[in-house]
């Protein structure tokens, strides 16, 4: 072989290294992004799961209370009208991708939050339900459900910060363009949370 094949294979095999090396690189990247993506929705559907339970429960809860308590019907309506625009949304995973869906699907599970607020308050002006066995325990397993949310709202947005991150950061942010990789949304405090309450004996 001659100088000048050597030259050129020489340039062609670089070429081709630093191609195969940037495809490689690439994959890797655009692989990497895919886990994310499907970590956001295993979290989401976790917190799916706990939205489910809690919804679960309100109609015993309800129906617990509503044998004491009978005449707090503007109290019960607003807790089956809240349950009613929660069930409304259909909880899919294309409410991850869609902020305005998004931020409906919170404001109507803190309607629902407010709503059963209220229930709980009614049940405290009834010592006799306070006391029944099924209210306590309803009311426990809903304390837990509602724990059980903000830490799986939690591990959420931690699962959406690292993907965003990632889609966000040079070089791969050009991929993520490339291949539709878009920011997720957080759930984030309702408004006035930052405000501490008030609290007056």
């Amino acid at each position: 072989m001659n100088k000048t094949t050597i030259i050129i294979l020489s340039i062609v095999g670089f070429f081709f290294i630093l191609v195969l090396g940037m495809f490689l690189w690439g994959m890797g990247v655009y692989n990497s992004m895919v886990k994310m993506d499907e970590g956001i929705n295993g979290a989401w559907s976790q917190v799916e799961n706990q939205y489910q339970r809690r919804l679960d429960l309100i109609p015993n809860l309800v129906n617990t209370v509503k044998g004491y308590a009978e005449h707090e019907k503007e109290v019960f309506e607003q807790v089956a009208n809240a349950r009613a625009r929660v069930g409304s949304i259909q909880a899919t995973a294309e409410v991850v991708n869609d902020p305005a869906l998004f931020q409906k699907f919170q404001e109507a599970q803190s309607g629902l939050s407010s709503a059963l607020s209220r229930l709980l308050a009614v049940a405290e002006n009834y010592p006799v339900l306070k006391a029944n066995e099924n209210f306590l325990q309803l009311q426990s397993q809903l304390e837990g459900t509602e724990n059980r949310i903000a830490v799986e709202r939690k591990r959420f947005n931690e699962v959406v910060q690292q993907y965003n991150t990632r889609i966000r950061t040079f070089p791969a942010s050009f991929l993520a363009g490339m291949f539709g990789f878009s920011q997720k949304q957080y759930f984030k405090s309702e408004a006035g949370a930052e405000k501490a309450p008030r609290v007056e004996f």
